[in-house]
């Protein structure tokens, strides 16, 4: 099994712990998700440190108030300079907690993008709306329609059941955290089986969204099976199937 969006340097365990419990639980592979210039360095030492532990470099939305040239430029320098580096964010928008503008939310979001397309990297995305609220999903697909051309695009912690059509007509990658789990989220279960096999991933997102078996709980890595276990199911699959299936679909994204 893999987690294709971790962050090990969030979780309340020691590190160590942490990478040994996933790899017990049969969690092969995990992508270290940077948000910002700190925990950019701390997802890189991570990879560097752990053989099953992979990187991404990028600006969240959410830390992207003043973004510039100069932090574009330390992106892709911290991309180009380590092997460990598979993908480019989490960016994206985020109009729940605007706490960076919106034009340099964009701002952040589309130099992203420039460097994942330099690079030749998946690019990470994070969309988030107020309740009953759309506009940054929506924001989220005009971008990448407008200047993702030819960027392999992750929808990380996927949340958005009425766009599923509009991903898989695009070709990006759906993962899926343990909401799918959640007694209340049908509507985004009925999403993950219309997803064809090959745009599919299961996260963790750690230390957050912790699945129902352990709802309440700081989430780590090991935790991604129980979310593995309900997208099986709902896609009529078995585990191992699945597994097989987000297995490839990572090797084909990060080439690990």
């Amino acid at each position: 099994m893999i987690d294709s969006h971790t962050h090990i340097f969030l979780c309340e365990r020691p590190e160590a712990e942490v990478v040994a419990a996933a790899r017990e639980a049969g969690v092969e592979r995990m992508l270290n998700v940077g948000l910002d210039a700190d925990s950019n360095e701390l997802a890189l030492a991570a990879a560097e440190r752990y053989e099953s532990v992979f990187a991404t470099v990028g600006c969240h939305p959410t830390e992207a108030a003043g973004f510039d040239d100069a932090r574009a430029e330390e992106i892709a320098r911290l991309a180009a300079e380590n092997e460990k580096v598979r993908a480019i964010g989490e960016t994206g928008i985020d109009y729940y907690r605007e706490s960076a503008s919106r034009a340099d939310q964009r701002r952040a979001f589309e130099a992203q993008i420039e460097i994942a397309r330099d690079r030749g990297l998946p690019i990470v995305i994070h969309a988030r709306d107020p309740e009953d609220e759309t506009g940054a999903v929506d924001d989220v697909f005009e971008i990448l329609d407008a200047r993702g051309d030819g960027v392999k695009v992750i929808l990380h912690c996927f949340l958005a059941p009425w766009r599923v059509d509009d991903a898989i007509e695009r070709g990006w990658f759906c993962s899926f955290s343990g909401i799918v789990t959640f007694p209340s989220a049908d509507e985004l279960r009925e999403a993950a089986a219309k997803l064809p096999d090959e745009l599919v991933l299961v996260e963790t997102d750690a230390p957050y969204l912790a699945p129902q078996p352990v709802r309440g709980k700081p989430n780590e890595p090991a935790y991604v099976v129980s979310t593995a276990e309900v997208l099986a199911e709902v896609r009529g699959a078995s585990y191992a199937e699945l597994e097989r299936t987000v297995e490839t679909n990572a090797q084909t994204l990060f080439g690990w």
